[in-house]
């Protein structure tokens, strides 16, 4: 708080925040179209389950591969450029599967090449944008500008971008592909527009990039609340792969739910609704029953729901299954990336950033892979049987994850920051 003529008010945010937060929107927004029409796109070239899982594979691979590289370099180069010419990159990227489609020459390895660059930069986009964002607000205010920044990014990305992609595709692949390109646009110019450097503050010699890599794998491994996340959040990412790679072969007809290429981008609406709302009850939630009640009981729902698609394909239970699972994730996210935040130190921000998204991110190909497979062998079905029993091993990490650790890892980044 502030005190304004006598008068207590709320710390702002800033300027450069919400220029941060309206690139956000647009990005995501663009993120949300492509999201949907890439699958909508794979299903016109191929019924194969394994082939259209190929695509997702393609678009996650790098963070199991790159993830690592990119951690290293958000640490040696301002984070702001890095971001801006990420979204130029996705521009020229995009521009070029527009180009192919008017002429009607998309394929399916046109599509993974396109969806493991777009990944590449992903892994620089989402690793300096979540190390950034201390340089941007205050220490105590960094659940807040999380939650505010994770609330647009899903309501663009996940309840805006994939009806409005879902129209576009039925309308036409070049116009879904445009609003994506413009989208991305409108959030490098935004970027363009950042005040100052944010450039990690280095205190030692400069080493090399294995050696950087290095330092930053060894404190998030140091850290024992940090590496119990990492592992979690490895199997919980692992299944969320393998369901969201084939969800729209269970979706679209043929699929069980049988809806069309519209009422799949409405459906997918019903996890961007949870998260918007798990966005605003976080901090009031955390409050009431404190981080480790909070993480675990999104542990527990998340398994519960991957079983709802078992014993039903009407469209309500799955829309409310989404619902939660988006609003649980959201709150898990909110708190386990502020955490690091707190804990970590600038200069190792981004390392760290990126190797606990190896083990986040890392997992999804793997587990679209898995999932592909599972489809294939046993039908769409099985994957979400599959996916829930996997879910429930994450209970097992829960004495490890009380609030008094979470409270003791960050001690020490608190007295430095005095």
């Amino acid at each position: 708080m502030t005190t304004v003529n006598g008068a207590e008010k709320p710390l702002s945010l800033g300027p450069n925040y919400r220029k941060v937060w309206a690139s956000a929107g647009a990005s995501n927004l663009a993120d949300g179209i492509f999201m949907v029409a890439l699958p909508l796109i794979a299903i016109q070239l191929t019924t194969s389950p394994a082939l259209v899982a190929g695509v997702a594979i393609a678009g996650r691979l790098p963070w199991l591969v790159f993830v690592l590289i990119a951690g290293a370099l958000a640490d040696r180069f301002d984070r702001r450029i890095t971001m801006r010419n990420v979204e130029t990159l996705r521009v020229v990227v995009l521009s070029c599967l527009l180009a192919l489609a008017v002429i009607d020459h998309l394929s399916l390895p046109v599509l993974y090449v396109a969806a493991f660059v777009l990944g590449i930069g992903e892994t620089l986009f989402d690793t300096a944008a979540q190390s950034i964002m201390p340089n941007l607000v205050p220490r105590e205010l960094l659940s807040r500008a999380n939650g505010r920044l994770y609330a647009v990014e899903i309501a663009m990305n996940q309840f805006v971008g994939p009806p409005l992609g879902g129209f576009l595709v039925a309308a036409s692949v070049p116009l879904a592909l445009a609003g994506s390109v413009i989208g991305y646009v409108l959030a490098a110019l935004g970027l363009a527009m950042l005040v100052g450097t944010f450039k990690a503050d280095s205190d030692g010699p400069k080493q090399s990039m294995v050696g950087d890599i290095k330092e930053g794998l060894a404190f998030l491994w140091g850290t024992r609340v940090l590496r119990t996340l990492a592992m979690m959040v490895a199997i919980f990412n692992l299944t969320t792969g393998a369901v969201f790679a084939i969800l729209v072969l269970y979706v679209v007809a043929p699929g069980p739910m049988g809806l069309d290429e519209v009422g799949f981008g409405v459906l997918m609406t019903g996890f961007a609704a949870g998260a918007i709302i798990g966005s605003f009850l976080e901090e009031s939630v955390e409050r009431r029953i404190g981080r480790s009640n909070v993480l675990f009981l999104t542990v527990l729902s998340s398994a519960l729901v991957m079983f709802i698609p078992v014993a039903t394909s009407h469209v309500v239970p799955v829309f409310a299954s989404l619902m939660i699972t988006g609003g649980m994730g959201m709150m898990w996210n909110i708190i386990t990336v502020s955490l690091r935040q707190r804990i970590t130190p600038d200069r190792l921000l981004g390392r760290v950033n990126a190797g606990y998204r190896l083990f986040a991110w890392g997992t999804m190909p793997i587990g679209a892979l898995l999932g592909g497979l599972i489809a294939e062998a046993f039908g769409v079905v099985a994957v979400f049987f599959a996916a829930g029993v996997a879910s429930f091993s994450m209970l097992a990490f829960r004495r490890n994850l009380t609030d008094d650790a979470i409270d003791a890892a960050e001690i020490p980044a608190d007295a430095a920051a005095a």
